[in-house]
């Protein structure tokens, strides 16, 4: 059983205040029964209806996983570990994928969903969603890089990218902010100031923030505030 504006927000259709309004406008029937009460709870299975039309039977899923290194960020690869892999057996045939990619040897928070308009939302490049990693570098990282990440590197190979930011931890770590997501990219930035990286984790996407709760290798649903805000970024 669930609550029923949760139901529809779930869809991804709707927002959770807009549930609620349609609910309380008498739009949405359960079983056949029309229902006024957001906060009312209905079988998973029930038929649920809006303006007559099913909200769809085929229900979207938004996971948070806690990607350990060595797994590959792909649903089907021969030969290699996949994130699907670590998933239990009732999410193997759902059409679930990750939203973004991360390097097999770079850990932390991967999005997993079967919402792919969502999905095409968040990685579009004119959205410029945040990306937060942490990172470890062989070297020492100083105000120059600060500068040259907020500044847009130009690698050795051409590609351009766009300004950045960069948080000294100390002076082998950093959190950096990227706002696209080019192959390699803090890798690839970070060596083009002669400090490569040792140890990548990204520890947020957009609006989701990595539970440090979960340990590597382990996932959960999204809470009700992590799709409010992955729906309204």
């Amino acid at each position: 059983m669930e609550r029923l504006d949760k139901r529809l927000a779930a869809t991804g259709k709707w927002s959770r205040k807009e549930a609620r309004e349609l609910i309380r406008a008498g739009r949405v029937a359960a079983g056949g029964v029309p229902c006024r009460a957001p906060e009312q709870k209905v079988d998973e299975a029930a038929l649920v209806t809006v303006d007559g039309a099913p909200i769809g039977a085929d229900r979207p899923v938004y996971l948070m996983l806690h990607k350990p290194a060595g797994v590959v960020s792909s649903t089907d690869q021969p030969g290699e570990r996949t994130v699907l892999d670590l998933l239990g057996e009732e999410y193997q045939n759902i059409g679930l994928f990750p939203a973004g990619r991360l390097d097999k040897d770079t850990e932390g928070l991967l999005l997993l969903t079967n919402d792919g308009p969502l999905a095409h939302r968040l990685l579009s490049p004119r959205s410029h969603v945040d990306k937060v990693y942490y990172v470890e570098v062989d070297g020492e990282l100083d105000g120059d890089d600060v500068e040259a990440v907020r500044a847009g590197l130009t690698l050795g190979d051409g590609t351009v990218c766009l300004p950045g930011e960069l948080e000294l931890l100390s002076h082998y770590s950093a959190h950096i902010t990227l706002r696209e997501g080019k192959y390699h990219q803090v890798k690839r930035m970070l060596a083009s100031r002669g400090k490569p990286v040792t140890y990548l984790k990204r520890v947020k996407f957009g609006p989701l923030i990595l539970d440090e709760n979960l340990p590597k290798g382990a996932w959960r649903p999204l809470n009700e505030r992590e799709l409010e805000s992955i729906f309204c970024e």
